[in-house]
């Protein structure tokens, strides 16, 4: 068992939001449960359960592709066995927040590709849809089931120095990581089940379920029992293990674009029977290679007149077409606006501040602070195309200043943030490692949110990127349903910290 003088966690950073630690010498509440739990087991223990985390993820080939390493080779996913701890009562703020956003996330795309009645309002002009990159003039007009674009958002939250919850980015398109989070979860019940019988943590096994009833919910046909698909491009596409992983779970099948055709205006599937009618796509290709006939001529990925099934009303493509004019960051600023327009709310959740490089005021405040601001590309995504300014050498600063000048609407900045920390395993000590937080929403005829999600951490000691393409690792995260304290008197907490 560890001693105070070979302790297995280091103290949190003085300037950032430790989730586990409010002091050295003191677990936040949520944690204590667990805290006297890790206490009880020796470093042996808990190293050779990691190991055993490691072998069986290899073996079920849970992986992702670190790109910008040379190689493209896919590698296990890192997997962090310290989970990360949310009490109820901030999970059901979090989820206020979550349900209100996606809300008006949807409400924005209903009304950007039909009314567009936020241009009467002054919010955006005609041009700022009309030109977005991301804007499909083919969807203006068209409507879907339940007038819902995004079926399934990803929403990042990170949170700063002081404790408070932010959203930092939504992701709308094609969001990725709810495999993770759902192995991370099985992978934890396997290795401590008496974690799970000794406390009380809402589960989160039934999202395939969920994710099921809101893909048929999305379909044209008013069947009872439309028939879904997974269309992959393919089993080398850095998330095949997850598109996999949710057709078998969900139990439809999983399709590339060879196996469908189009046929008088409607999709069917090619079976040994002959063909099958689909109703709804859950498509995880990005929307240039969904048509050859209508996006990229050269896509051997989609599906030649699968746009006019889409557009006619006889099939459901999930997330719709066109969804990337909501999630680019030179809209993340104004959402907080959409949410008060559409739903006549106040955010429950807020923006990171964030200056918009098209708007000649911002541009004059990151150029002159860009030593110390965070400046991204709108469209970019998996914490490429950014600078960290505090991190970057005066080159990399006078390069990128060069960079924002000639296309200033391309790139917004923001604060860097002192993300949350949470301890976790380097070698066989902990250490404080930073993180944020993607929940996912399912939009449908009700809204549906299992509790938590997939939590990111940056492994690299002071780095603040979590993405898994960049060699970010994963954690556990569980909503603590109900008082998770121990109460122990002979419990040293001080051997902890």
């Amino acid at each position: 068992m560890p001693t105070p003088d070979d302790s297995i966690a280091r103290a949190p950073i003085a300037h950032f939001f430790d989730e586990m630690f409010a002091g050295k010498g003191q677990i936040r509440e949520h944690y204590q449960a667990y805290a006297h739990w890790l206490h009880a087991h020796s470093v042996e223990d808990m190293k050779a359960r990691r190991e055993e985390a490691f072998e069986l993820f290899h073996r079920i080939g849970i992986t992702f592709s670190v790109y910008g390493d040379g190689t493209l080779a896919e590698r296990t996913i890192p997997f962090d066995t310290v989970p990360r701890i949310i009490p109820v009562t901030e999970w059901k703020y979090l989820e206020r927040g979550l349900e209100q956003r996606a809300r008006a996330l949807n409400a924005f795309l209903d009304d950007a590709y039909h009314n567009r009645n936020l241009v009467s309002a002054g919010i955006l002009d005609h041009d700022d849809i009309d030109r977005h990159p991301c804007y499909q003039s083919v969807m203006q007009q068209v409507d879907l089931p339940n007038n819902i674009h995004a079926h399934i958002c990803g929403i990042d939250i990170v949170r700063d120095a002081d404790g408070t919850y932010y959203v930092l980015e939504d992701n709308l398109r094609t969001p990725s990581g709810v495999s993770y989070m759902l192995e991370n979860r099985r992978m934890m019940m396997r290795l401590f089940p008496e974690l799970f019988i000794q406390q009380h943590i809402a589960p989160i096994h039934q999202y395939p379920d969920y994710l099921y009833e809101s893909l048929c919910e999305a379909s044209p046909n008013a069947s009872s029992s439309p028939t879904v698909v997974v269309l992959t491009p393919g089993r080398y596409n850095s998330a095949y293990f997850e598109h996999a992983y949710l057709a078998q779970n969900m139990g439809v099948e999983l399709v590339e674009a060879s196996d469908l055709v189009v046929r008088e205006h409607r999709v069917f599937m090619k079976t040994t029977s002959g063909l099958e009618k689909i109703d709804v796509i859950y498509r995880r290709i990005d929307d240039e290679f969904l048509d050859p006939k209508v996006f990229r001529s050269d896509s051997v990925l989609g599906v030649a007149g699968l746009m006019d099934a889409y557009c006619r009303g006889n099939v459901s493509i999930v997330n719709a077409v066109g969804n990337g004019i909501a999630d680019d960051k030179s809209i993340y600023p104004l959402i907080p606006e959409l949410i008060r327009f559409y739903l006549g709310e106040d955010p429950v959740l807020a923006n990171v501040p964030t200056y918009r490089c098209q708007e000649p005021g911002d541009l004059d405040y990151t150029l002159e602070n860009l030593e110390t601001l965070v400046v991204k590309e709108a469209q970019g995504s998996g914490g490429y195309g950014m600078l960290v300014g505090p991190h970057a050498t005066p080159d990399e600063i006078e390069q990128f200043r060069k960079r924002i000048l000639a296309h200033p609407s391309a790139y917004i900045a923001q604060p860097t943030l002192a993300l949350s920390t949470c301890p976790t395993y380097s070698g066989d000590m902990l250490s404080p490692r930073h993180i944020d937080l993607r929940p996912f929403v399912l939009m449908g005829k009700s809204i549906r949110i299992v509790p938590g999600g997939l939590t990111r951490v940056a492994l690299k000691e002071g780095s603040l990127v979590v993405n898994s393409s960049q060699g970010g690792g994963t954690k556990d995260t569980w909503i603590a349903e109900s008082d998770l304290t121990f109460q122990d008197p002979n419990f040293d907490k001080g051997a902890l910290c």
